[in-house]
This record gives structure tokens, sequence and C-alpha cells, in this order.
């Protein structure tokens, strides 16, 4: 896996997300690898640039990424 950054994970996110969630796994262990070299402990998303920015979605997006490891929030 090539180094990048947590910007360019979330970035990553959110296109696989558009795509219908084409390597979402991927993506999200990219994010984690990446928030463990900056030492950034939580991931940091735009509401406006998901799928489903309502609470329900954003509620399941946590749910999923903390299964995956990974703290989510919405600003």
């Amino acid at each position: 896996m090539s180094d990048i950054t947590v910007p360019q994970a979330i970035d990553a996110i959110y296109t696989a997300i558009q795509n219908d969630n084409e390597d979402l796994d991927l993506r999200i262990a990219e994010l984690k690898t990446a928030m463990a070299g900056e030492g950034v402990s939580e991931a940091v998303f735009e509401t406006a640039k998901l799928a489903q920015p309502n609470r329900q979605g954003r509620k399941l997006m946590q749910s999923y990424f903390r299964k995956k490891g990974v703290a989510v929030s919405f600003v």
C-alpha cells in the first residue's frame, strides 16, 4: 500500500461511496493506516458529500466504520 494522507484517503472514500461502495473496505483500510501514521484519532467527513446526508445515513456510516476500527465525525 502506498503512503496516503488522511485527506487523500477521505477523498477516496467519497469516490467509493459515489461508485456504489466499490472497494470501500480497501479505502477504509487505507484511511486507518493513514490515520495511524499521522496520529489522527478521528476521520472527519463533510455531510454534503455523502450519498445519504441525513441522520440515518450518518449513523449507518459511523456504525460501519466503527466495526472497521475507524472513528468518524461529520461537519
